[in-house]
This record gives structure tokens, C-alpha cells and sequence, in this order.
């Protein structure tokens, strides 16, 4: 019996100096095992090479049922594993450092100055919720998983409609009828698989605003009506996060950064009450040119970007105005009310 053993470690240790492979040795261990109880089976009583390798089948036959039981059970361990981690190297990547894919990928954002490694490693570890996946929303997804921000968060609780293609383009004809979310989601990861996408296919309401807004360091607002402004302003407020909203309207567009933590005015400073009915018409009432969108949520974008980094100057405390009727765009100061109910002192 201690042979077998000696010519097993013999085996095993002339395949690990040759080079062979772990699965290769394993194999050529087992052709030696069977071959013992091979000889166990066949030969006659009393044979010498019987008595040399033990005399009896049984305990080589255990040893060997043994033996499928742990590599049964590693080949599962491995299995259930795998289902549990990335299937790609790429996303499997610590958040501090980057595939050779991903330097190649975001080597024009590395030399610039204001951004270099330190910025996009920023960016990679950064987390950013937008709210809405529809016409502001679409761009500033698309360019923030462009650009390698590591995790998205998109809530919105609609669906894609024909009218959302002529300005949507995360968008697509086959996902017509698709929630808006879940087609956003496979855009940016066919964009980019390096970005964790995180889809929110319901309302942003205020049973849940203030523990999703926790999870995420930045927040941009994409949507189109005032209850979820001023509901994502006093939530962004109270957590002290930076919100990005812009608006449209036919052909003017318009972004600013709001961020009291920062000395900055927040929305309800800006804008204390909602409009009286009519007169902030909503796109599908008053209608848009396609590319505004596409202009002012790439602005939003450059600002996230911006804000995480901390390149440049960011629109705290100004509100960027582009008119793609005439070609004009123009900035006006925004100042905080002592007096506003979310902000004010």
C-alpha cells in the first residue's frame, strides 16, 4: 500500500517540476488508482502484486469514492461562485484600479490636466442617481456611462412610447413598450460593461427618496414635472447631496447646480411655488426640438462630471440658459433666500 502512495507522490511531483498542468497530474493519479483496483479485482489470492498494494479492493474502492465526493463537491463550490461574482474581469475590477480595456478606454479623459488618473478613479468609485430615463435623462446616461462613472443609479415608472423616440435616443424602436429603465440599463452596458447599472422601474415618491438619495453621492433631475423637482430638491437638501436639475421648454433649455452644503442656493430658492396651470406647458404640450434634449443632458453630464472631480467650476449658484432658436446661451447669478423652507437659515 505504501507504494501506491510513493508512486502517487512520485507522479504528482514529476508532472508539478515538468510543468503539467493540476488537471493533468490529478489524471494520471487516477489512472494509477484504477489500475491498483483494477489488479485488486482481477488477480488471483495471494498474488505478490495484490499483496504489495494492500491485498483487499474495499479500501481502495472507498478511497476512491472519497475522492469524486471532494471534486464533486469543488466542482459545485466553483459553480456557485461563479454565478456569484462578474462573469467579465472588467467588472470584476477593484473600484481603485483599471483593466488595461478601461485605460485604453478613458485614455483621453487621463491626460487631460483637470482630470489625469486621480479623476477618473473618482469617477469609478462615484455613485450618481438620475431620476427620469426620458429626454434629459437619456444623454446624461449615455455620457455618464461613457465616461466610466461606476455606478448608476435611473428611477422612472414609465414606459417607451413611439412620441420618445424623436428625442430619447437611449432609446430604440424594438423597445417600444419597454419600461424606460430596463431599456436605458441595456444601452449603457452595451456602451460600457465596466458601469454597474442600477434600474428603478418605479415613482419616485417620499416613502422612498430618502434611503434610495442615501445610497448615491450625487443626484440629476431629468424630469418634467414639479412635484418630483421640489420632492428631489428638500430630499437632496437634507442629505446634503448635490443635485443637477435641468428643464426644456420648445427651444430653450437651462441647467443649474444646486447645493446648499456648498453655499449655493437650492431649487425652492429659485423657484418657491409651482406655476399656475399653463403657464410652464409640459414638452408633449408645447412641444421640443429633438436635439435640445440631447444638448442640455450632455451640460448636465460635463457637471456631474465636474462635481466629482472637482474640475473647473461648477454652475453653484448660476443657472446656464441656451437658446437653440438664435444660437445664444448666457449665465445669470442665483443667490439663497434666507427665508426658503428647505434651505433657508
Amino acid at each position: 500500500m505504501l507504494l501506491v502512495f510513493i508512486l502517487a507522490a512520485g507522479l504528482w511531483g514529476v508532472g508539478y517540476l515538468a510543468g503539467v498542468s493540476r488537471t493533468a497530474r490529478m489524471t494520471s493519479v487516477g489512472v494509477l488508482l484504477l489500475g491498483v483496483i483494477t489488479a485488486q479485482l482481477v488477480l488471483p489470492d495471494g498474488h505478490p502484486l495484490r499483496q504489495a498494494t494492500g491485498g483487499s479492493a474495499a479500501m481502495w474502492l472507498i478511497l476512491a469514492g472519497f475522492a469524486v465526493l471532494v471534486l464533486v463537491y469543488g466542482r459545485v463550490l466553483k459553480a456557485l461562485r461563479n454565478r456569484a461574482t462578474p462573469a467579465t474581469k472588467e467588472s470584476a475590477m477593484p473600484s481603485d484600479q483599471f483593466s488595461e480595456t478601461e485605460l485604453e478606454r478613458y485614455a483621453r479623459h487621463i491626460v487631460l490636466r483637470e482630470l489625469g488618473g486621480p479623476g477618473q478613479k473618482k469617477m469609478k468609485q462615484a455613485r450618481v442617481l438620475v431620476i427620469g430615463a426620458g429626454g434629459l435623462g437619456a444623454p446624461a446616461l449615455q455620457y455618464l456611462a461613457a465616461a466610466g462613472v461606476g455606478t448608476i443609479g435611473v428611477i422612472d415608472d414609465d414606459e417607451v412610447e413611439n412620441a420618445n423616440l424623436q428625442r430619447q435616443v437611449i432609446h430604440r424602436d424594438a423597445d417600444i413598450g419597454m419600461p424606460k429603465v430596463f431599456s436605458a440599463q441595456q444601452a449603457m452596458q452595451a456602451q460600457n460593461p465596466n458601469v454597474i447599472v442600477l434600474p428603478y422601474h418605479r415613482r419616485l415618491t417620499d416613502e422612498i427618496a430618502q434611503d434610495l438619495f442615501a445610497d448615491f453621492d450625487l443626484i440629476l433631475d431629468g424630469t418634467d414635472n414639479f412635484d418630483t423637482r421640489y420632492l428631489a430638491n428638500r430630499t437632496a437638501v437634507a442629505l446634503g447631496k448635490p443635485l443637477i436639475s435641468g428643464a426644456l421648454s420648445q427651444w430653450e433649455g437651462q441647467l443649474s447646480v444646486f447645493d446648499p452644503a456648498h453655499d449655493a442656493p437650492c431649487y425652492q430658492c429659485i423657484f418657491p411655488e409651482a406655476p399656475a396651470p399653463g403657464l410652464a406647458p409640459s414638452c408633449a404640450e408645447a412641444g421640443v426640438i429633438g436635439p435640445l434634449p440631447g444638448v442640455v443632458g450632455s451640460m448636465m453630464a460635463v457637471e456631474a462630471i465636474k462635481v466629482i472631480t472637482g474640475a473647473g467650476q461648477a454652475l453653484r449658484g448660476e443657472m446656464l440658459i441656451y437658446d437653440a432658436l438664435y444660437g445664444e446661451s448666457r449665465k445669470i447669478t442665483l443667490s439663497r433666500r434666507a427665508d426658503c423652507p428647505i434651505c433657508g437659515k
